[in-house]
Order: structure tokens, then sequence, then C-alpha cells
């Protein structure tokens, strides 16, 4: 009974890693296809080129979204920074607590800067702004922050509960 309980969980997780990996794959890719696009079509383009001045807008927007959406994967890896020094000094009890506490501490500002970016992003909505080139509501683009910290703070609650060990994890 406990098995199936416990695997739900990391079910979940799994297919929000894929999930997470998938969109990060496709905004890169993007990217890279829409700039190529861009940097050719300046050069080969003549007045065409400035009916493509969009692509520079989007490849911003997509790397804001790109950097964001990493944020929890980045942290379940090990890949954030980290002072190590003071934990590997510490006696193994108490380096379950700093472990508790820096997890508390950063689900705590993960929440709390989402909840900042809702209220962002409500406040740019009700503006009206768009964005120049594309016609974007520029309050979609603050929705980045938003789910960036929305699974940093989701990383850093499963590690607070033992579901991931976020500390333990390999250079890879």
């Amino acid at each position: 009974m406990i098995s199936t309980q416990r695997s739900k969980p990391v079910i979940a997780l799994r297919l929000l890693r894929r999930v997470e990996r998938a969109a990060l794959v496709c905004l890169f890719l993007g990217m890279v296809f829409l700039y190529t696009g861009s940097v050719i079509t300046r050069e080969i383009g003549g007045r065409v080129a400035s009916d493509f001045a969009w692509i520079e807008e989007a490849v911003r927007m997509m790397n804001l979204f790109l950097v964001f959406l990493a944020l929890g994967l980045a942290l379940e890896r090990g890949k954030h920074v980290g002072i190590h020094t003071l934990r590997e000094r510490l006696a193994p009890g108490a380096v379950r607590w700093v472990r508790r506490g820096i997890d508390l501490l950063g689900l705590g500002f993960s929440l709390y800067v989402a909840w900042l970016a809702v209220g962002l992003v409500q406040f740019v909505l009700k503006t009206g702004q768009t964005s120049p080139t594309l016609g974007v509501p520029m309050g979609l683009i603050y929705i980045a922050p938003v789910i960036g910290f929305a699974l940093l703070g989701l990383r850093y609650g499963l590690s607070l509960f033992g579901v991931i060990d976020r500390f333990s994890v390999e250079d890879t």
C-alpha cells in the first residue's frame, strides 16, 4: 500500500520533468531556428528583412520563458549556486536541519515571488499594454516568473518533505 501511494508523486514528478524538458527543448530550438532565419533574412533579404523585425522580440520573450521554466529542474539537479563549505563542516544531524531550513526558506521565498508576479501580471494586463512588434499583451510575458517560481517552490517543497534529495545529486 505504501509503495502505490509513494509511486503516484514519483510518476507525476517524472511526467512534470518530461513536460519541462520538452518545453525547454522546443523553446531553445525555436529560438535557434527563428534567430538563424532572422540573420539569413537580414543578409539576403533586402527590403523583406524589415518584415521579420518581430523575430528579435519573439526570441527575447522565448528566452525569458526558457530561463524561468528551467529554475525547478536546475534546483532539482543541484545546478543552483550554493555554499557547501559550511554544510560539509557540520555534524550530520545539524546538516539535516540546515538543509530543511534552506528548503523552507527557498519554498517561502519562491512562493512569495510567484505571488508578487501574479499581482504584476494582473496589473500589466489591466494597462492594456502590448509588445511593439508582436502585439502580444505584455502581461502574458510576466507569466514566466509566475510559472518559474512556482516550479522552483514545488522543488523546494518536494525536497523539504523528502520526496526528492536535491543535495545528493551528483554532477551530471
